[in-house]
């Protein structure tokens, strides 16, 4: 394997070996964390008293194995030399240990891949930790994955959307759970004795999201039989151009939570607030980047009109059918801007095909950004309570809320004498049910989006999936 080592704009060495996953010791990490996995509880910690758990000698052998593989993986990644360090130091203390709750946090400190984003970068990633849209347990997990950085994309992060801890990411492998839908990797997953005082990056897998976004798609198209502009056509069969999209669209998303009136952070992401509050928060980050690719667009950025299309395509199609519908808060913000749309007379159903109005769908997509962003701003002068009927009353325009909602039912249906926090208790869990159109659309997609579980761009090397799409 010919390596070759270069700097970053800070003189940190960058090795552009060839794929970690064709080193032999690649399916010999996995196989060990594989074999550990099952053993864990959802903690993280090993019950060596449980049904079907090892002798503690064959636990801390096998962990030996993801150590000696770690070890033989990291000179290839001298950019990560002091996470690995940080890593076997923190895998041995789990195991002198006892195989107790884990405490990664060391480790996760030394893991700053936003440092260096350097398209192309490879990481090797070895925590307990649940994923998001996943597996709920903190189990090992270990993937590996590859920087999205293209000179395009960093030149609109330093000129436009400032987002220094922003990392696009794809899979060349994983372990078992990101064998699902999850599409992420965030530290505020990973077992730590204590929260650091501020994450320092976040990370986003462009190719799955991609992929899944083809399929379903695909599928919705037909299935509605929608007609699509020449070059919307050529996007969804064009796996890289979907990727593009993407990592923009996340970035802009992504940087939108602390920007604006009420920003998420900090006022929600600490305090119990009804879904469709993160509803409308998501919808309001998605939106706005599909508002900036608008100007992108006009501003001569190829991948502007892409991510306006991978907005309203995986809003209107994916996400209301995805997922259960207990508090589905990113299915509620797709069934709001496809009301919102229809209702606008952007869409037509009609004699079973859905028909858009392409010259009008910007204008008015982002005349609903513009109403959430209002609902925001009036925020600012709101009591808590207050913030949250107008939100509720701004969904309910456009969606019919279940016929047993006491919320529904207004302010006198409540007990106002209790905190708000304690009102949420009064919130069905599917507050806002699917119209007709969405149930007969689940039906018809069910079998599709089940499919993109692990999906990827290509079958990932040592992955615990071989399906994929072909780009």
């Amino acid at each position: 394997m010919t390596e070759i080592l270069v700097q970053d704009a800070v003189g940190t060495a960058i090795s552009t070996a060839g794929r970690v996953v064709d080193h032999p010791a690649w399916p010999r990490l996995k196989n060990a964390v594989e074999e550990i996995r099952p053993w864990q509880s959802e903690d993280g910690s090993i019950d060596f008293d449980a049904e079907g758990a090892p002798p503690r000698a064959t636990a801390e052998i096998t962990l030996g194995r993801v150590v000696d593989a770690i070890a033989e993986l990291s000179p290839l990644l001298p950019h990560d030399a002091a996470y690995h360090r940080a890593l076997a130091a923190d895998l041995r203390a789990w195991a002198d240990g006892a195989f107790g709750v884990p405490d990664f946090l060391d480790s996760l400190l030394a893991f700053q891949p936003a440092a260096s984003r350097v398209d192309g970068l490879q990481h090797l990633v070895v925590f307990p930790m649940y994923t998001q849209n996943g597996n709920p347990d903190r189990n090992l997990e270990a993937v590996v994955l590859r920087m999205v950085w293209p000179d395009w994309l960093a030149e609109l992060e330093r000129t436009r959307y400032d987002n220094p801890l922003f990392c696009g990411i794809t899979f060349e492998g994983f372990t078992s759970g990101y064998d699902t839908n999850s599409a992420v990797l965030f530290p505020e997953t990973i077992a730590v004795r204590e929260a650091p005082e501020r994450f320092t990056w976040g990370g986003i897998f462009c190719d799955r999201e991609a992929a899944r976004f083809r399929a379903v798609t695909t599928a919705s198209v037909d299935i509605l039989g929608v007609e699509l502009p020449e070059d919307i056509e050529d996007m969804v069969r064009d796996q890289q151009r979907c990727q593009e999209a993407f990592v923009l669209w996340d970035m802009v998303h992504d940087r939108t939570h602390s920007h604006g009136d009420l920003p998420f952070d900090p006022f929600m992401i600490k305090q119990r607030q009804p879904f469709w509050m993160y509803g409308l928060e998501e919808l309001r980050c998605d939106l706005t980047a599909f508002k900036e690719a608008v100007r992108l667009e006009a501003d001569g950025v190829t991948q502007g009109r892409d991510v306006q299309y991978a907005v309203l395509f995986d809003r209107m199609f994916r996400f209301p059918v995805t997922g259960e519908r207990v508090r589905n808060y990113d299915g509620l913000g797709g069934q709001l801007l496809f009301a919102y749309l229809h209702k606008h007379d952007v869409v037509r159903w009609t004699d079973n095909t859905l028909k858009i109005d392409w010259e009008r769908a910007p204008q008015v997509t982002n005349q609903l950004c513009a109403e959430i962003e209002k609902l925001y701003r009036d925020g600012i002068d709101r009591p808590k309570l207050v913030h949250w009927f107008a939100a509720y009353d701004l969904v309910s325009t456009y969606l019919a809320p279940h016929p047993g909602s006491r919320w529904a039912k207004g302010p006198d249906a409540l007990d106002l004498s209790q905190p708000p926090r304690k009102l949420v208790d009064d919130v069905l869990p599917d507050e806002f049910p699917l119209s007709m159109f969405y149930e007969a659309l689940a039906k018809k997609l069910k079998n599709v989006i089940a499919s993109t579980k692990g999906i990827t761009a290509e079958p990932p090397a040592g992955s615990a999936t071989a399906s994929g799409v072909a780009a």
